[in-house]
This record gives structure tokens, C-alpha cells and sequence, in this order.
């Protein structure tokens, strides 16, 4: 692989490949949870608000991430993505061995400093190896990341019905050889791409978000919106899947369906982004979401499917787009920034799951994903506010 240069405004394709290849390792694993929602409820007689707290916990970790990314942006990050596969990997196969609530909810915790660590230092330096052509970077980034979300479900289930829920342990052992894979192809990457290569910002991790209120305000009005859509899809589609009749195996296979259209959304959504604009691609990706998810929960059958391919291609088109946005916006500060957007993210996102959780088991599940497929299209507005341009030369 050649050599990645420090400053280089050109597309390091290969570098830029294989941290995308790191983060499909990684959310392979952290993708086991969600199929495995159902199993925990028969096993460990669960509410749904109770299934969906999981994914809470695994979340809570993300509240860490804007100091995790002041610190990145001062110091080497290439060990923080080395690791993370490893940690991630012991823990979710861990899972199924898992006696209590109480046991699901500690291994979900480590899983999750560990994906914070790699969600927020990681596509920072995806973003220093992808030059001028941002929005494609982060494309790549999230098809690694769909691709392991896509597999996930599938290999857990697939494993599950083979060997048993108690078997899941076995399945640590690739993450455990990716994470050597990428320390011996990481050793190379030069040092000067690891650490921010400028003099570091004397203002606080703390000063640093207050000065970027502007942006996060409607940042954060935008992802409550999302969270709805995410949290209907994300978490609880295999429990609506199984509620309508639908085995283990197929409602983690919906699952994987929608993520393999998410792959092809998070591939184009970010590079269309760099030619069609940041906010167009965000509010159309809104829209169409929304319908489609108002039209998924009124179909049955065979029509589900294709409906899936849509919310996954439009839902998931979304995500390179912000990270793009949030990276161009603060470029001398790609970690900080982005350790604050996925933090936003990640705890809002827990906060919502819960919420969703508690109308499904107040209204159903029907009528909770349709009061999300609603509630998405609020987030038009925050779009439309957004500041353009790079708010970081005002800090």
C-alpha cells in the first residue's frame, strides 16, 4: 500500500479503504444486539422498554466522546481504531452467556467505550486521508460500517439457530485477528496523519462547545428528528418483524436487508453531497424516509421487503452527508468536532430509543413508528438553519 502523505488534498484511496475495512469489522459485532432482542426477552422475560434500554447502555458511553476527541486531536489516534475491533468483538459475543439484565447491560457498557473511542477518532483521520473530496470519504467510512451492520445480523442468527444462543462466544475470534490485522497494516501510517499536525487550540474541550452553539443548536433539533426514524428501524424492526408472524431468522435477516440498501445509500449519499449540497441531500433524505416508513407499516406480505430496500437506501444516505458537514465545518478540529457530534448523536438517540420503546408498549409498535415517520419531517426546519460555510473562524 503506498505511503500516506500528511498533507495531501488527493483521495488516499487505499488508506481511506482500509479504515473503512476496520469499521465493517468493528459494527459486525456491535450489530450482534439488536437481532438478539427477541431471544432476550423470551430468555430473560423483558418489556420492550426494557429490550430497548440495551441499546441504551451500549449508547451511554457516548457522552464521553467530545473529550475523547479534544484528546485525539493531540495525540496519535491510530491506536484507538487498532484496539477497538477486539474489544468490541469480545464483548458482544459475549452476549449470549449473558444470566441477567444486569450482565447484558455491563458488557454492553465496555462495548461501548470501545466503539466510542473508534466512532470518534476514526473518521477524523478517514477525513485527513480524504483530501478535498470529503463527502466521498465519509461514504466509504459508512460503507464500512453498513457492511458490518449488514452481516451482523445475519452471522449472529444464522449462528444462533445452528448452536444455540449460549454459543455466541466462539464468535469473538475474527475480531480478535482483525485487531492484529490492523496493528501490523497500521504501524505504517505516518504520524503526522495521526496527530492534528498544527500548533492545539488553548481553549477547553468545554469553551470549544459553547463557541460552537450556533451550530450545534439546530444540529441537535435535526437529530432528535432522525432519532425517530433510526430508533423505529434500527431497534425495534425485528420485534415489529416477529410481532406479524415472522421468525427469529427472518426478522434478523429485515434487518440486514435494510442495511445492505444502506450500504448503497451511504456510498452515493455522501458523494452526491459534495455536488448537490449538504442540506439538499439532508432534507430529501427526511422526506422520503418518512413516507416510505409511513407506507411500510400499512403493507404486509412480500411488499415489506423492497419497502425495506427504500428505507435503507434513503435512511441511511443521510450520515456520511452530517459527518461531512460537521468535518468541514471545524477542519482544524475534525476529532473534537466529531467526538461532539456523536455524542449528540449517540445520547440522543438513547434517549428516543427509550421513548419509542415506551409508545410501543403503550400504543403498539404500529403506532409508534408511525408517530416516528411523522415526527422525522420536523427535523426540515433545523436543516434550514443550519450555518453553511465554516463556523470555525469565528472560535
Amino acid at each position: 500500500m503506498r505511503r500516506a502523505t500528511g498533507k495531501s488534498t488527493t483521495f488516499q484511496t487505499g488508506w481511506v479503504v482500509t479504515v473503512a475495512a476496520m469499521h465493517w469489522a468493528h459494527d459486525t459485532y456491535s450489530a450482534f444486539l439488536t437481532p438478539l432482542l427477541p431471544a432476550f426477552i423470551e430468555k430473560l422475560a423483558l418489556t420492550n422498554t426494557q429490550a430497548g434500554s440495551l441499546a441504551a447502555f451500549y449508547q451511554l458511553p457516548s457522552l464521553i466522546q467530545p473529550l475523547i476527541g479534544y484528546w485525539g486531536d493531540r495525540r496519535d489516534l491510530r491506536y484507538f481504531a487498532i484496539i477497538s475491533p477486539a474489544i468490541t468483538a469480545v464483548m458482544m459475543s459475549l452476549l449470549g452467556i449473558a444470566p441477567s439484565y444486569a450482565w447484558l447491560a455491563l458488557l454492553l457498557v465496555i462495548a461501548g467505550c470501545s466503539s466510542a473511542a473508534l466512532h470518534t477518532v476514526v473518521p477524523a483521520l478517514t477525513g485527513q486521508l480524504s483530501g478535498h473530496d470529503l463527502g466521498r470519504g465519509m461514504s466509504f467510512w459508512m460503507v464500512g460500517g453498513e457492511l458490518g451492520r449488514t452481516l451482523g445480523p445475519l452471522i449472529v442468527v444464522s449462528f444462533v439457530a445452528w448452536r444455540g444462543l449460549e454459543s455466541t462466544p466462539w464468535l469473538m475470534t475474527l475480531g480478535l485477528l482483525a485487531s492484529a490485522f490492523f496493528y501490523l497494516r497500521f504501524r505504517s501510517l505516518p504520524g503526522n496523519l495521526t496527530a492534528q499536525d498544527r500548533e492545539p487550540h488553548q481553549d477547553s474541550w468545554w469553551q470549544t462547545i459553547i463557541a460552537m452553539r450556533a451550530f450545534l443548536i439546530p444540529l441537535a433539533g435535526l437529530l432528535v428528528a432522525r432519532s425517530f426514524m433510526q430508533a423505529a428501524l434500527t431497534t425495534y424492526l425485528p420485534i415489529y418483524m416477529q410481532a406479524s408472524g415472522a421468525s427469529l431468522w427472518l426478522s434478523g435477516a429485515a434487518l440486514s436487508i435494510l442495511e445492505i440498501a444502506g450500504v448503497v445509500g451511504a456510498l452515493f449519499g455522501g458523494t452526491l453531497s459534495d455536488y448537490l449540497g449538504r442540506k439538499r441531500l439532508l432534507w430529501l433524505s427526511l422526506v422520503t424516509t418518512s413516507l416510505l416508513l409511513l407506507i411500510f407499516i400499512q403493507s404486509q406480505g412480500w411488499w415489506l421487503f423492497p419497502l425495506l430496500l427504500g428505507l435503507g437506501f434513503t435512511a441511511l444516505s443521510a450520515a456520511p452527508t452530517l459527518m461531512a458537514l460537521v468535518q468541514e465545518s471545524y477542519p482544524d478540529r475534525r476529532a473534537l468536532a466529531n467526538g461532539i457530534y456523536m455524542a449528540l448523536n449517540f445520547a440522543i438517540r438513547a434517549g428516543i430509543v427509550l421513548i419509542v420503546g415506551a409508545l410501543s408498549d403503550w400504543l403498539g409498535l404500529r403506532y409508534a413508528f408511525m408517530i416516528s415517520a411523522v415526527i422525522t419531517l420536523l427535523g426540515i426546519p433545523f436543516i434550514l438553519i443550519l450555518p453553511v460555510g465554516s463556523p470555525e473562524k469565528a472560535l
